[in-house]
């Protein structure tokens, strides 16, 4: 887990999409945040008899195919084991985490896109193969897809409360953040936002936990 203390930033980007805007200043409690992606390794110590298809049953690849209800109960199940309150980021922290403390760049290492070529051709990478970003995370916007805690909202940026916001109350689909081995552009941007239905399994879904209040 990388600790990253109480802070401040910009979240969103005014070059992005629409539901990246405005940008606005978020302030959020100190929290830690996984380092890498949670692995195959770490899933079947919760989910022994879960059966995963050939390519993507690498214990060092990040798990993928769980819904958002399942790293729920990953993160609930990990919690009552190690006495820590363990649960998904929330959609800031997750960006927060993902500038890795540099302001204002477009991605973890910041402004250029790396080269792809190659790489990520039938299913995601070992975790933690990549250069970390400022905090010490591995595969930040790229990889898979991660999970947050939030429901998501095209429209809300504009009414996002400036300390600790955590989504709308209520919606249908579910915030994911970050890039995904099965896409053409396989390396998101760090203000950039998805969301899908939070009962839907993928194999280019995973996550990573977090901690704190």
């Amino acid at each position: 887990m990388a600790f990253i203390g109480a802070t401040s930033f910009d979240m969103g980007s005014a070059d992005g999409a629409d539901d990246e805007r405005p940008v606005h200043r978020v302030e959020l409690s100190a929290f830690e945040i996984g380092i890498c992606q949670v692995t195959n390794a770490e899933w079947l110590q919760f989910a022994q008899s879960w059966s995963m298809e050939p390519g993507f049953s690498d214990p060092q690849q990040p798990v993928v195919g769980v819904s958002w209800f399942d790293a729920v109960s990953y993160c609930e199940w990990l919690s009552a084991t190690s006495g820590r309150a363990f649960r998904l980021p929330s959609e800031a922290e997750w960006e927060c985490a993902a500038r890795g403390g540099i302001a204002g760049r477009t991605y973890p290492w910041g402004d250029e896109r790396p080269a792809d070529e190659g790489r990520w051709l039938g299913g995601p990478e070992r975790v933690g193969r990549g250069t970390p970003n400022g905090f010490g995370l591995h595969d930040v916007c790229t990889n898979v897809h991660e999970w947050c805690s939030d429901w998501y909202s095209a429209s809300y940026y504009p009414s996002s409360p400036a300390r600790e916001p955590r989504g709308p109350e209520r919606g249908t689909r579910r915030v994911s953040r970050g890039g995904s081995w099965r896409h053409h552009v396989k390396v998101t941007r760090c203000a950039a936002r998805s969301s899908i239905d939070p009962s839907f399994r993928y194999n280019d879904y995973g996550f990573r936990v977090a901690c704190g209040d």
